[in-house]
């Protein structure tokens, strides 16, 4: 998702921490469409159809709703399931976890750690360090390259 059209979203923050308590009424005006039915109504984007899927820049990747930083890249692998996969998250608070039980299987549900918006599930399928595979659907997901990231920072302290 493209960051510079993030004007509308009075939640998007890459700095603030705090817990983001919006409406589902209130996301659906924000939010594109296809954001909004994945995050809020905890729809599942077409397999192989992100662009982060094959993405192999260094940077780090952020809830397209709310601006948490979720993933770094050095923790994306290609588990060949058609989803950005992850085998671990940038902090313990950056990911909540819940039960889903939806479509006769037992999953684990992880959502935004910051405005509980549905990114994906996990799995004990992963690579080591941790075994674990979050497949993440892209369509939540921004990324900030490293180098970008850097020139912002230096800018800013300027």
């Amino acid at each position: 998702m493209d960051t510079s059209k993030k004007t509308n979203n009075p939640a998007y923050s890459r700095t603030d921490q705090t817990p983001v308590n919006v409406t589902d009424e209130q996301w659906k005006k924000i939010l594109p469409a296809d954001v909004y039915e994945v995050a809020r109504k905890k729809g599942t984007e077409r397999a192989w159809t992100s662009p982060l899927e094959n993405l192999h820049d260094v940077g780090t990747y952020y809830c397209a709703v709310c601006g948490n930083a979720l993933f770094q890249s050095d923790t994306k692998f290609d588990s060949g399931c058609g989803w950005p996969s992850f085998y671990q998250p940038i902090s313990k608070s950056s990911i909540i976890y819940a039960s889903d039980h939806s479509y006769g299987m037992d999953r684990t549900e992880v959502m935004c750690g910051r405005c509980k918006s549905h990114l994906g599930h996990v799995f004990n399928d992963g690579p080591p360090p941790t075994h674990l595979r979050y497949c993440i659907n892209g369509v939540v997901l921004d990324f900030e390259k490293a180098k970008e990231a850097e020139k912002k920072y230096n800018a800013d302290k300027q």
